[in-house]
């Protein structure tokens, strides 16, 4: 008779433990090992079925034939833009993201999709039935044939039925319900969700399906469960967004199969995620031209620059000590620019209760959006309107000097299309422009009391 035992597993990297200790001794995280009851066999746990049983001999690099690999388009252009063009055949991939935030509902959209395109896709859901899967299609008004739907946590069960029907596209919704009976775990613990891993991705190499897997995230933002999870899988997603606002952002953390850097915007409406092709339109879009604390950046997510309006609010304090508060921007950067203002310009802000919002929800974390947040605070504390067709760009240091940021032609092409004419960047990138447009105006700043000037001049 197989008799009980219990291991530690670290959730971080996986090693296994016989006993308890705050600090994994492989990876060296601290308070990240877990219990698990496991059983003693003399069988070993070689899964049964015939995935990974093939003879596989080497081949040459230049033997192997690259012709025969055709992407599947999701027909989504930016999930395809995400993924480095569409879905690579036999590729797994993991979504992760806050529970609500549309991970399930994208999925099922993307399905349909591929059933309507290219052939049969298998959805099998862990957390709803048939009939809950039902009334989730009707709200989104998907009714494809092709489309199979099974609920289910028995993942051998799972794979026999893929193995039959042999579809185009597989989602496993998700792998923390997931259980195989040749552990003797929990759904969700360390072993389970690596070894339910493990037969996934040795099934979709063999068959050449092409395999979605969503995965929980913890408190911290990370996908539950081992860290290795990660690193089985070929493409790892993240989809981010608040719940009470309508954007979406599907970010890609790895991708063997193409860029790192490209992002998909999307919108949550009633019918389900709808694409965003021109965001920065959107964020826009009631923007108002006679008000003091407002103004237009560009920052990229991934490299792709969007336009957004950052406001500030500066009134004088009832407290003895000035509070600062900041959503969407980092609170530790505006008590910087703060110093940095009162400092470098002569502004008197240690008075003063200053509050800044980025419109739309959106976090911005790249230093390039720092001259406008100045800009926009200036604004508010002088009552001075900023031109409603001038952005302004640029990183600004300690002494209170403007740098130099990345990719800045692209980000000014982008804003020449919704109609802005008047650019204040970094005197580093201006140098930099060799496109000479007699259309708009570009200045170049070295500092900030020079920006300030240009910009309220």
């Amino acid at each position: 008779m197989a008799k009980a035992k219990s291991v530690f597993f670290c959730q971080n990297c996986g090693a296994e433990s016989s006993k308890w200790m705050g600090r994994c001794p492989q990876c060296g995280e601290w308070n990240t090992l877990v219990e698990e009851i496991v059983k003693e066999t003399k069988h070993s746990r070689t899964p049964g079925r015939s995935i990974g049983q093939q003879s596989v001999k080497p081949t040459a690099l230049p033997d192997i034939e690259l012709s025969s690999i055709v992407r599947i388009s999701t027909t989504f252009s930016e999930i395809d833009r995400v993924l480095g063009g569409g879905i690579v055949p036999g590729a797994l991939m993991l979504i992760g993201g806050d529970p609500g935030i549309g991970k399930s509902t994208l999925l099922l959209q993307v399905s349909q999709q591929i059933a309507d395109t290219v052939g049969t896709v298998l959805y099998a859901s862990g957390e709803e039935s048939q009939l809950q899967l039902k009334l989730r299609a009707e709200r989104l008004h998907i009714n494809g044939e092709r489309l199979q739907v099974i609920a289910d946590t028995d993942l051998d069960h799972i794979l026999d039925q893929a193995d039959s029907l042999m579809p185009s596209l597989l989602v496993i919704d998700s792998i923390q319900t997931m259980y195989t009976a040749d552990i003797d775990a929990a759904p969700g613990s360390v072993s389970q969700v690596r070894e339910c891993t493990s037969r996934l991705l040795r099934f979709c190499k063999e068959r050449n399906i092409p395999t979605v897997i969503i995965g929980h995230v913890t408190k911290d933002g990370n996908i539950a469960g081992p860290r290795m999870l990660e690193h089985m899988v070929d493409v790892v997603l993240y989809f981010e967004g608040e719940r009470s606002y309508q954007f979406r952002i599907l970010r890609s953390i790895k991708n063997r199969f193409g860029s790192t850097s490209e992002t998909g915007i999307f919108a949550m409406v009633e019918e389900g995620l709808q694409e965003l092709s021109n965001p920065s339109a959107s964020l826009l879009a009631e923007r108002s031209d006679e008000e003091s604390g407002s103004a237009v950046m560009i920052y990229l997510e991934g490299v792709r620059p969007i336009l957004v309006e950052v406001q500030s609010l500066v009134v004088t304090t009832a407290f003895g000590m000035p509070r600062r508060t900041a959503i969407g921007y980092d609170l530790n950067r505006l008590i910087v620019l703060l110093a940095v203002l009162e400092k470098r310009c002569g502004f008197t802000l240690g008075n003063k209760d200053v509050y800044v919002n980025v419109i739309g929800g959106l976090k911005v974390n790249e230093p390039a959006c720092d001259l406008s947040m100045a800009v926009a605070i200036v604004s508010n504390l002088k009552n001075r309107i900023v031109p409603t067709d001038m952005v302004i760009l640029g990183e600004v240091g300690l002494t209170g000097n403007v740098r130099s940021i990345p990719r800045i032609e692209q980000r000014i092409n982008e804003a020449k299309k919704l109609g802005f004419t008047k650019f204040i960047i970094p005197d580093g990138n201006y140098k930099q422009i060799k496109d000479n447009d007699k259309s708009i105006q570009i200045r170049g700043v070295k500092s900030i009391t020079e920006a300030m000037q240009l910009v309220f001049s």
